[in-house]
């Protein structure tokens, strides 16, 4: 979904769009960030879990680490934790900034002893502004009520700060949720497909 403006921020999960009956580009980098392929080792010390809610982590463009939340390296939070893939597995929050995706690895300790971090996913929100996943931000994992998106030609869209700020001007803003189109006011322009109870989202051109 999303070519993003947020800074320094790595593996960003691409939310899927749905332009007039067209779904969007697929998959890809969030709208500041190297995809991460695996965690660095977590140093001792810090929580229970590799990377549990309410932990933090440092940037990086090519691998992140746990530490602790009152440190000069800490730069976002972990909102939501998850195990598995996040391709099918449970959304992140709304606001949810960035996605870290955790390879399965062998350390010298973890969480349950057995040596062994899962993949897992953990959904991040940063310690301090700009938040891109908050409405209109222009990123995030998720489409949501608030943001604004611009065509990239053959009916696919992308999400892009609604101020303007981005690389790409807005032409949609999406203005409501619901659970079918033809709960959509007649002014909607574009359908954007946002998942969860209410999976339809009502755009309306700017």
């Amino acid at each position: 979904m999303r070519e993003r403006g947020s800074a320094g921020v790595v593996g960003v999960l691409v939310a899927g769009l749905l332009a007039a009956g067209c779904s969007s580009g697929g998959g890809g980098s969030g709208p500041s960030g190297t995809p991460v392929g695996a965690a660095a080792a977590r140093p001792t010390g810090v929580g229970a879990r590799f990377l549990g809610v309410g932990e933090c982590s440092s940037f990086g463009t090519t691998s992140f680490t746990e530490v602790p939340c009152g440190g000069e390296r800490a730069a976002a939070r972990v909102v939501a934790r998850y195990d598995g893939a996040a391709a099918g597995g449970p959304p992140c929050p709304a606001t949810t900034d960035f996605v870290l995706h955790i390879s399965a690895q062998d350390v010298s300790f973890d969480e349950d002893g057995d040596g062994r971090i899962p993949r897992g996913y953990a959904c991040m929100r940063n310690l301090q502004a700009p938040h891109p996943g908050d409405p209109g931000g222009g990123g995030g994992p998720r489409t949501i009520v608030g943001d604004c998106v611009y065509g990239t030609g053959g009916g696919q869209v992308r999400e892009t700060a609604c101020d303007g700020s981005g690389k790409r001007k807005p032409q949609y803003k999406v203005v409501r949720a619901v659970d079918t189109r033809a709960k959509c006011p007649a002014s909607t322009a574009l359908y954007v497909q946002l998942g969860g109870a209410r999976p339809v989202g009502c755009a309306d051109r700017m």
